[in-house]
């Protein structure tokens, strides 16, 4: 009987080499990021020498705790206790992420998986991202109409719109609300997955509603994130002599951050810093110590955690944790 040579079959890329090359990725990604937006750093950089440090220092502090209230609110959207040292490093993490990937799409990809390993089955998970996008919009919105309603005339919003522009915006919101429903309407599919998600998330929220501690974490973390990010371009503009009230100044970012929330830029890269740019000269600011104090913010809670939040992510990725 003679034995016959089976072709060898190519071999599998092994779990573990898939996992070393994750977690070597975001290192890749933040270098591929950083060379093509190496101008704006030498920039931001270069106003560092300038700035105050102890207003320095306290805009780096509040940058900081944006994490601490970005895992509050993550709590708050789940019935089950978190293990609360992963779930900080995983905010600080999601961070990095954000910023590599379009709208947020990295963050909650993070959160999702974070959540998922955790023991929560995925559409709760979904549910309790959901929760969390929903309440922190709703704190963003509900911080920039308080100030809005507390200093009318912070912000000169004929310079923040161009001339016309709200009729075609208007009508752009209305056509993508029309043929959303429209969609739902005609595809059967579709339809039955939205209603099913729609009723797990439903479910989510009144069972996080019905433990005071739980709301608690929900809708404070979802105020104290968008207040500290603001309070932390106010920190800046105090550290390079913006004259501008800091209340003006928080307003002005949490209009331009809700203008560009859409934009489907890595971490609002560019977008936000125009769209900052421009509402802090609506504020009354000097084009250049606004763009100074814009692209100091930008270093400031951006590019100087980055490389970390690269690191702990691939930590985690090599942990397990995600």
């Amino acid at each position: 009987m003679t034995a016959v040579q089976l072709p060898e079959l190519p071999r599998r890329l092994p779990v573990r080499r898939i996992r070393q090359i994750l977690c070597l990725l975001p290192l890749l990604l933040v270098t591929v990021v950083a060379v093509e937006h190496r101008s704006v750093l030498a920039d931001g950089f270069g106003h560092l020498r300038n700035a105050e440090l102890p207003w320095l220092l306290a805009a780096a502090g509040a940058t900081c705790l944006t994490w601490v209230a970005a895992a509050l609110t993550r709590q708050g959207a789940v019935v089950e206790p978190l293990p609360k040292r992963r779930l900080l490093a995983t905010q600080f993490a999601a961070g990095a992420a954000n910023h590599l990937l379009p709208t947020g799409l990295g963050a909650s990809a993070v959160n999702l998986r974070f959540m998922t390993v955790c023991g929560l089955p995925l559409a709760r998970s979904s549910a309790a991202l959901a929760l969390y996008l929903l309440a922190e919009s709703i704190g963003r919105l509900g911080l920039l109409a308080a100030l809005l309603i507390a200093f009318p005339d912070a912000l000169r919003f004929g310079t923040l719109l161009p001339e016309g522009a709200v009729g075609p915006l208007v009508v752009a919101v209305v056509a993508v609300l029309v043929g959303a429903a429209g969609m739902l309407a005609c595809v059967r599919r579709l339809r039955t997955a939205v209603l099913s998600f729609l009723r797990t998330a439903l479910c989510e929220a009144r069972s996080v509603h019905r433990r005071p501690a739980r709301a608690l974490a929900l809708w404070g973390g979802s105020l104290a994130f968008p207040a500290l990010q603001a309070a932390g371009l106010a920190a800046v503009g105090r550290a390079l002599g913006l004259p501008v009230p800091p209340a003006h100044m928080a307003l002005a970012y949490l209009a331009a951050t809700v203008a560009v929330a859409l934009v489907p830029v890595p971490g609002g890269i560019g977008s936000v810093e125009a769209a900052l740019i421009v509402a802090l000269v609506a504020a009354g600011g000097p084009v250049a110590v606004a763009t100074a104090v814009v692209l100091t913010y930008r270093i400031v809670t951006v590019w100087l955690p980055l490389v970390p939040g690269a690191l702990t992510l691939g930590a985690l990725v090599r942990l397990k944790v995600i």
